[in-house]
């Protein structure tokens, strides 16, 4: 078994050097390109928006009716 040593140490080895910094930028950084395409994505999504009129108008409740909100304490 003695001549398994060398070989696992180069591949350890060769394994940890594959690990190393591939010279890429922080992450979450994006390229020039990718900001370019994510600028004109939102451009679209922006374009899409939908005409006035076409959603109804959301009344508020008349005052004193009861919330639906979950507040999480059951006790009365």
């Amino acid at each position: 078994m003695r001549g398994h040593r060398p070989v696992a140490a180069i591949a350890a080895m060769l394994a940890l050097a594959a690990c190393g910094d591939s010279g890429g930028s922080a992450p979450g950084a994006v390229s020039e390109g990718e900001a370019k395409a994510l600028e004109e994505a939102a451009e679209m999504l922006d374009e899409r928006r939908l005409p006035d009129g076409v959603v109804p108008d959301i009344e508020a409740p008349p005052a004193g009716t009861p919330s639906a909100e979950v507040t999480g304490d059951t006790s009365e």
